[in-house]
């Protein structure tokens, strides 16, 4: 019996969970200790900020109080798990075929009218798609979040890391500057942020109880 998900992506859709929580958690943390936000090399005062950051309350910060040299111990801990992880399911969608056979977009469902009765499928809270694994919106979805969102996640924390810019100044210019590369990485970790929030707002409308079950099991491949 063929299962819905295979065991390496259940361990690491767990694990990348654990890590984004407290990356995400962390990473507040850190912009309460600078509430600013710049584009380029410069940038420490805020009039030459392009926006101020909202200081987030304590509970939503890891540790759960106002500590940098901590939220960064937390960052840096669960950083290396996230980006390891995330370049070993790469390797292993390419090579085992998840990503071609499951993931990939086909030219017919770019088509204006596939999209839009997507959509409405979507709309009206009819989640099913007959003959693939996932239907359009959720390959597009995936597909911006996997290939996107989670290396720029990764390459901008490279870039804003002091000690990381000695070994490669490129990574740095290649986002216009260590500054420009923090407000990529707080733009895209909240992009993250609404991905989660609507990614489980669609399993509690999908039945959750069968949704967990198949995460944790692996389910039953019905495509």
């Amino acid at each position: 019996m063929k299962k819905k998900h295979s065991l390496l992506t259940r361990i690491w859709h767990w694990l990348n969970t654990l890590c984004v929580i407290v990356l995400f958690m962390s990473g507040v943390g850190i912009s309460n200790a600078h509430r600013y936000l710049y584009w380029g090399d410069a940038g420490s005062q805020p009039s030459e900020a392009w926006t101020a950051v909202i200081r987030f309350p304590d509970w939503a910060t890891l540790p759960q109080r106002y500590d940098l040299a901590e939220s960064r111990d937390w960052h840096v801990l669960f950083s290396w798990p996230f980006a390891v992880g995330l370049l070993v399911f790469w390797i292993a969608m390419l090579i085992g075929g998840h990503f071609w056979r499951d993931l990939r977009t086909r030219q017919e469902e770019w088509k204006p009218a596939a999209i839009w009765a997507d959509v409405v499928k979507h709309a009206k809270l009819d989640f099913t798609h007959v003959g693939a694994k996932y239907s359009f919106l959720q390959k597009l979805t995936y597909g911006i979040v996997l290939g996107v969102l989670l290396p720029v996640m990764v390459f901008t924390g490279l870039a804003i890391s002091p000690g990381f810019e000695p070994a490669a100044p490129w990574l740095v210019d290649m986002f216009g500057g260590r500054q420009s590369a923090r407000s990529i990485h707080f733009l895209a970790a909240w992009a993250l942020f609404a991905f989660f929030v609507i990614h489980i707002l669609l399993v509690l409308l999908s039945g959750p109880a069968k949704q967990m079950r198949d995460m944790i099991t692996g389910g039953v491949d019905e495509t």
